[in-house]
């Protein structure tokens, strides 16, 4: 007889690659992971995952095994849903969240949704890398900008205005750029290589921006704008109170920054878990 929790361990081992990093996720201790694991595999017949000092591997049985066994734990979590009281959420969300966002916006609507559901366990990774949510075995997560093509599913929460910004001593000595191509001439501040698009009337421009500092938290940019250090463009929820102390000022108001947004995404799938959706209207309710 298989057992649910030793389906759901080897899961979390398998997509985290790792007792340890498995066992961190189930919040328990290794010695327990190690044991689920042994019995699933004496229940099974058969070596799921091969240990190395680096983690563990699935072997080619695992990796058969483990997309049944995701189906499985999947298939459970919505027969709990559909048999629990109205509006009770049981079990375990794990989310992924902006670290320049996530903490202080999005923190507060997560401990709502613990407040109202006491048998869900709620688990958040905040981070500005991308994290794929399938490979790393997260239920959704929040993502502030612009989504990319995908094979995920996105549901828009909120529009979130942006604009470019430097500080005032930036703008003295180098002076302020007045159109996009004029950007070419200044010190930019970027997450990587990416491209500026910027609303001309009705027409987009896109300009791809230059800069000697870069940084992937968008904290860490406002910061070397206040420093003087270039132009960025920034969500307002990161430069709002530099703007009205005049630490900052704004930049090109003529070409403004197209909104970028608030979207939950989660894996393919026709039917969300009620966790997910429960977390979607409670973030339409606190950014709608």
């Amino acid at each position: 007889m298989l057992e649910l929790e030793d389906l759901e361990t080897f899961v979390e081992v398998a997509d985290s690659g790792g007792i340890s990093q498995g066992a961190r996720r189930l919040g328990v201790s290794k010695s327990i992971v190690s044991r689920r694991l042994v019995r699933l595999e004496a229940e099974l017949a058969v070596q799921l995952l091969t240990r190395t000092t680096r983690g563990a591997a699935l072997t080619e049985a695992g990796v058969t095994f483990r997309d049944h066994a995701v189906r499985a734990c999947a298939e459970i979590d919505l027969a709990r849903e559909a048999i629990l009281p109205s509006g009770d959420l049981h079990g375990r969300l794990r989310v992924a969240a902006p670290l320049s966002f996530g903490p202080t916006h999005l923190a507060p609507v997560l401990a709502e949704l613990a407040r109202q559901h006491p048998r869900l366990q709620v688990q958040c990774s905040y981070s500005d890398r991308f994290v794929d949510i399938v490979g790393e075995g997260f239920d959704c997560a929040v993502r502030v900008g612009y989504l990319a093509d995908s094979n995920l599913i996105a549901r828009r929460i909120a529009p979130v205005p942006a604009k470019l910004v430097a500080s005032p001593e930036y703008v003295k000595e180098h002076g302020a750029p007045e159109t996009p191509d004029q950007l070419v001439e200044h010190q930019c501040l970027m997450q990587g290589t990416e491209t500026w698009h910027f609303v001309d009337g009705k027409k987009t421009v896109a300009v791809h921006p230059q800069g000697r500092f870069k940084a992937d938290n968008g904290l860490a940019l406002a910061a070397a704008a206040i420093a003087g250090l270039g132009i960025a463009a920034l969500p307002d929820f990161l430069t709002e109170k530099e703007l009205a102390s005049g630490a900052l000022v704004a930049l090109m108001s003529r070409y403004p920054l197209p909104d970028i947004g608030i979207f939950l995404v989660r894996p393919p799938g026709h039917h969300p878990a009620r966790k997910i959706r429960v977390l979607t209207e409670l973030l339409i309710e606190h950014f709608g």
